[in-house]
């Protein structure tokens, strides 16, 4: 992997699109940006599918990220919002896919406990630590800015914790190495 790396923090949604960036070097994180693509003064819900997947290209473009982070929306209690939440996260990765950027999924609750420590925090409180830890001077009004930017920076927290290298030869080996796993 090379020395510096861009990810690129995804927010999606149909009302406010939040997005942030960092800058990866040496294991250090820098703030880059982040902003928001306002979509409320739309009501046809193409029209702002396209208009995320045009600003996602746009930012790829730009900043040329080599990852993108991309909160994965949550069960709610309407079912219509969800499915339009799931369409709005749906255009913003494949924008991504479009330039064969990888791209990682995380539930909100993991990017809440990656940035404050607790799964429960609420936006405020992730974007006052988002705040102190990047040296960003003002917050924005929306928070949804600051959500995509956690997103970004969850990932870099979550860079590198996977098992890489671990083989087995078989479902017994797999078995005898991970009791706990299988019941």
């Amino acid at each position: 992997m090379k020395g510096e790396r861009i990810i690129l923090g995804i927010d999606p949604g149909t009302t406010i699109m939040g997005f942030g960036l960092i800058k990866v070097e040496n294991k250090k994180m820098s703030f880059i940006q982040m902003n928001e693509l306002q979509l409320s003064k739309y009501s046809d819900h193409y029209k702002k599918l396209k208009l995320i997947f045009e600003r996602t290209i746009e930012l790829i473009d730009t900043y040329h990220p080599d990852e993108i982070a991309i909160e994965a929306p949550f069960f709610g209690k309407n079912v219509q919002s969800m499915l339009k939440l799931g369409r709005a996260q749906g255009v913003a990765m494949a924008a991504g896919l479009s330039r064969e950027i990888p791209i990682t999924e995380y539930l909100p609750k993991k990017i809440k406990m990656a940035i404050t420590g607790n799964g429960n925090a609420s936006k405020e409180q992730v974007a006052k630590m988002l705040q102190s830890q990047l040296n960003i001077g003002k917050l924005p009004k929306n928070l949804d800015a600051t959500d995509g930017l956690a997103a970004a920076v969850c990932h870099f927290y979550n860079s590198g914790k996977t098992e890489i290298g671990k083989s087995y030869t078989g479902w017994d080996a797999f078995i005898k190495q991970n009791p706990d796993k299988v019941k």
